[in-house]
C-alpha cells in the first residue's frame, strides 16, 4: 500500500464516459456569485439536543405513521447511549461554516443559514430567520446525497409544508422550480438543488477517506490486500427503491430523465468509480467488495434492501480459512512452489479484516456512530474480524467544494444558463432543477419508518 493515503484520483484516466469535461466548471460559469439567490439554507434530518428531545424528536420523524411509542421508545435508545444528542447538529454546524468558508474565498459573502425536517430548527424557523435578514430567493441545499422519495421528494414536500405558512406574509411563495418557472416574480422563491453523490468532490473524499482506514489496519499488522471494503448505506423499502427511478414512460416523456438511475444504482456507480483508485493504492486489482445496509426498521413484513451489515460481516467470518496457506505463511517459509504467495485474496475466503465505508451519508449522526461505531463493530469484534470505519466526507476539502459547484450549477440554471452538470460517475441526475414527478412514487410509495 502507498504511503500517501489523500491521493487524489486522476479523472483524466477514467473511461471516456466517466471523464469530466476538460474545461473547468469555475470556466464554463460565472462562478463568483449565486446570483440571483440572497442566501443558502442547509436542509437536514435534524436530530435531539438532550434526553427530553428524544421521544418528541421520534414522533415528528415518524408523523402520521402509526408507529407505536414502544417501537419509538426501542429505537430512542440508541440516542440515549450518547445521553440524547445526535451528532447532526454539530455537523450541521461544521458544514455551514465550511460552506460560508468557501464561498468567501470565490467572492459570494452571502448568509448561509439552516433548517431541519424532524427538530428545531425546524424548516420554516430556518426560512423565517433569512427572510427576517431580507432574503426573497433562497436556495436550500439538503444533507443527503441520493435521489430517492427519502432523500429528495420528502424534503421537498416540508418546503412545501413551511412555505404554506409563509402565504400572505410577503406576496406569493412558491417552491421552484416548476412553481418559480410559472411565477418569477413572486416574492419570496426557493429552489432546491440537485442530488450530488456524482460530484467529483464526492469520490475524491471516499477515496481519501477509504485509503486513510486501510491505513489504520495496515499499521496494526493486518495484511490490507485481504481487507473486504463493505460499502454501507441507509435501507430502504423495496418499494421506495423501485420509485426511485424514472418509468420508462417517464423517460420517454422528459429528456432530462433520460440519465435517472434508482437510489441502489446510484450507490453502485459511485463504488465503480471509486474502486479502480482503492485497488491500485491498496495492490490488490481484484480487491473484493460489498454492498450493505443499515438502519432497516419498520414491520417485518415489509421488504427492505439488503443484506444488513451485520449479517454480512458474520458470513465474512464463516468463510474458509484454508485456502489461505500460502497468502498467510511468514515470508521466510513460503517456497518456490508456492503460487499462492502473488496470487490476489480471493473472494471465497475469510478476508484479513474490514473496511467498513459509509458512502450513504456525509457526515456522523445516528446511523453511523450507532449502527457502524457501535452495533456493527461490536458483531465484527464477535466474529473476530479486524474492522476500521472510514470517516464521512463533509470537512473533506474537495467534498465541500463540489457542494458549492452544484450551488452554482443551480444559480446559472435560474440566469437562465443552459446548464448540463458534470458527473464524475458518468451517471444522472443530470438535471439542474428537480423535474415536478421526480422521485415520485405515486401508488407504489410505500411508509417509511424510523431508524
Amino acid at each position: 500500500m502507498r504511503d500517501r493515503v489523500d491521493h487524489v484520483p486522476d479523472f483524466d484516466r477514467l473511461p471516456q464516459s466517466c471523464a469530466l469535461s476538460a474545461t473547468s466548471l469555475n470556466e464554463r460559469l460565472r462562478m463568483t456569485v449565486l446570483d440571483p439567490y440572497d442566501a443558502v439554507m442547509l436542509l437536514s434530518y435534524g436530530g435531539p439536543n438532550g434526553p427530553d428531545d428524544v421521544l418528541p424528536f421520534m414522533r415528528n420523524a415518524t408523523r402520521g405513521r402509526g408507529i407505536p411509542d414502544s417501537r419509538l421508545l426501542e429505537v430512542s435508545e440508541h440516542y440515549q447511549r450518547f445521553q440524547g444528542v445526535s451528532p447532526i447538529n454539530a455537523w450541521n454546524r461544521r458544514l455551514i461554516e465550511d460552506l460560508r468558508g468557501e464561498l468567501r474565498r470565490r467572492g459570494c459573502d452571502i448568509p448561509v443559514g439552516w433548517g431541519n425536517r424532524n427538530w428545531h430548527p425546524f424548516v420554516d424557523e430556518g426560512l423565517a430567520e433569512l427572510t427576517d435578514a431580507g432574503a426573497r430567493r433562497i436556495l436550500v441545499l439538503p444533507t443527503s446525497a441520493y435521489a430517492s422519495y427519502s432523500g429528495c421528494r420528502q424534503y421537498r414536500e416540508d418546503l412545501e409544508r413551511a412555505l404554506a405558512s409563509f402565504e400572505g406574509r410577503y406576496g406569493d411563495a412558491v417552491l421552484g422550480a416548476e412553481s418559480s418557472a410559472d411565477n418569477p416574480d413572486a416574492a419570496l422563491i426557493v429552489d432546491k438543488i440537485r442530488p450530488f453523490y456524482n460530484t467529483r468532490g464526492m469520490v475524491t473524499a471516499q477515496v481519501r477517506t477509504i485509503l486513510a482506514a486501510y491505513r489504520k489496519l495496515a499499521d496494526q499488522g493486518v495484511d490490507p490486500k485481504g481487507v473486504r471494503l463493505i460499502f454501507v448505506t441507509h435501507s430502504i423499502p423495496l418499494g421506495m427503491e423501485e420509485g426511485s427511478a424514472p418509468s420508462e414512460d417517464e423517460r420517454s416523456a422528459f429528456c432530462d430523465l433520460s440519465m435517472e438511475i434508482s437510489y441502489v444504482a446510484q450507490h453502485r456507480a459511485l463504488i465503480r468509480t471509486i474502486l479502480p483508485f482503492v485497488r491500485k493504492d491498496v495492490g490488490n486489482p481484484d480487491l473484493p467488495f460489498e454492498l450493505a445496509f443499515c438502519s432497516r426498521s419498520g414491520p417485518p413484513h415489509v421488504p427492505w434492501l439488503e443484506p444488513d451489515i451485520n449479517d454480512l460481516l458474520r458470513e465474512l467470518a464463516d468463510l474458509p480459512h484454508e485456502r489461505l496457506a500460502g497468502l498467510a505463511a511468514p515470508a521466510e517459509t513460503r517456497t518456490a512452489t508456492d503460487t499462492q504467495s502473488t496470487a490476489t485474496w480471493p473472494s471465497n475466503v475469510r478476508p484479513t479484516g474490514v473496511v467498513v465505508a459509509p458512502v450513504g451519508f456525509i457526515y456522523d449522526h445516528m446511523e453511523v456512530v450507532y449502527d457502524l461505531d457501535t452495533e456493527a463493530r461490536e458483531t465484527a469484534a464477535d466474529v473476530g474480524l479486524p474492522y476500521e470505519r472510514a470517516a464521512t466526507v463533509s470537512t473533506d476539502r474537495d467534498f465541500v467544494a463540489s457542494l458549492v459547484d452544484v450551488l452554482q450549477e443551480r444559480a446559472a440554471q435560474a440566469r437562465g444558463e443552459r446548464i448540463r452538470p458534470d458527473s464524475a460517475t458518468g451517471t444522472g441526475p443530470f438535471h439542474t432543477v428537480c423535474p415536478e414527478q421526480c422521485c415520485r412514487p405515486g401508488n407504489r410509495r410505500p411508509h417509511p419508518h424510523p431508524s
